[in-house]
């Protein structure tokens, strides 16, 4: 099993060196996602007065929808672990006129927040990351209020999602990656039903509500897909910019060929799909 400190380590230095491509894409990320976004605004339900907390915010945009429909009694507590996201999505905030957000960094697995302090939680792509992802819905569970409402969103599993799998699956084969270990974190670490129910329960939730929802990434064209992984997907592009240039440019070249054999069979192949968990405590 790999060793989870490093793997914190790497992942912190990973979403730093990469919030900016993300407040840069922000718009497009907040497009192609908006279904996913929807699902968990709806999931965690945000009523005015209410406190809603968002992990893993990234640049911001599920928790800006949340925080809209709290008014100006309620408060949405923003955070993520990487400082540069919490300036971007701070940045954004203020772009959009949201004075009801409170941005902070936080670590998931060891939460600075008094036990049931908010009414909701909310969280895109960011459990399936966390090195120890058992760890952080503890911690979720304690911080919510009896009666509080959590929403997640994770990647379902590799052949749902070739639009990660295929960069992933070439650096497998050349042997510039390991091949994931069971339950290893990773885009794909919660894509299993059954492990997503098993980690709810565990943390002491009730049997959690799974629905799939598409993300329509528009990747049809190889260097669109290429651009956009490189920028946004930041386990996949570390790999690829390890490489020596040569290397990375085999990869790419191989990479795009298989999405133009992909698309040609089906124009939709390279979307993506979510699971969007919801649960009560």
């Amino acid at each position: 099993m790999a060793d989870l400190d490093e793997y914190r380590a790497r992942s912190l230095e990973n979403w730093e060196e990469f919030s900016g491509n993300w407040a840069d894409e922000h718009d497009f990320l907040h497009e192609a996602t908006k279904p996913v976004a929807d699902a968990l605004v709806a999931g965690v339900g945000p009523q005015p007065g209410e406190t809603i907390l968002e992990l893993a915010a990234g640049t911001g945009d599920v928790g800006f929808a949340v925080a809209e429909r709290l008014g100006s009694d309620g408060k949405l507590i923003q955070t993520d672990f990487a400082l540069g996201m919490v300036e971007a999505e701070r940045r954004l905030a203020a772009e959009a006129g949201l004075t009801n957000i409170e941005h902070r960094v936080l670590d998931a697995e060891r939460m600075d927040l008094e036990d049931a302090s908010v009414d909701g939680v909310v969280c895109r792509y960011g459990y399936m990351l966390m090195a120890d992802p058992a760890a952080a819905l503890s911690e979720t569970r304690r911080v919510l209020r009896e009666g509080g409402r959590l929403a997640f969103a994770v990647w379902t599993g590799p052949d749902r999602n070739l639009w990660a799998f295929l960069p992933g699956f070439a650096l497998v084969e050349a042997g510039h990656l390991d091949p994931p270990e069971p339950d290893a974190p990773g885009i794909f670490a919660m894509g299993d039903p059954e492990r997503v129910r098993s980690l709810v329960t565990g943390a002491g939730f009730a049997g959690p509500e799974l629905q799939e929802v598409t993300v329509d990434w528009d990747y049809t064209d190889p260097a669109v897909h290429w651009e956009k992984t490189m920028k946004l997907a930041a386990p996949i592009a570390d790999a690829v910019n390890r490489l020596p240039e040569d290397e990375r440019e085999q990869i790419r070249e191989l990479v795009a060929s298989r999405v133009l054999e992909r698309v040609a069979e089906d124009p939709e192949a390279l979307y993506g799909h979510s699971w969007v968990v919801t649960v009560t405590k």
